[in-house]
């Protein structure tokens, strides 16, 4: 686990979408944490598309989806967000397609 750069903590921290459950339902339980949902090269990925905030039920209890927490990280990404890491940004691609059909598009 890598520590979060100051600047990246403000950011997300001012932002109203970090302060509610991104799976926000009626099993929702809970205080909100910040989950790294993408990795690159085998380290969290520290950029703001890629943390997803999630209530304790959904990020470390029993309602922990990791595939569709990575989906709502690709739904808040764009071309722009996948071009900055072109070792990844093929398979990020290719699984975003395979769960926009599973799980829907957001957009």
């Amino acid at each position: 686990m890598n520590k979060m750069p100051k600047a990246l903590r403000a950011r997300l921290a001012a932002d109203p979408y970090m302060r509610q459950c991104a799976r926000d339902g009626p099993d929702c339980d809970g205080r909100v944490t910040w989950e790294h949902s993408l990795y690159a090269r085998g380290r969290q990925l520290q950029e703001a598309f890629a943390i997803v905030p999630l209530c304790h039920f959904h990020h470390l209890g029993k309602g922990l989806n990791k595939e569709l927490n990575r989906h709502l990280a690709y739904q808040r990404a764009t071309d722009a967000d996948f071009d900055k890491y072109p070792r990844s940004s093929a398979a990020w691609r290719q699984e975003k397609k395979y769960l926009e059909g599973k799980y829907g598009n957001a957009t």
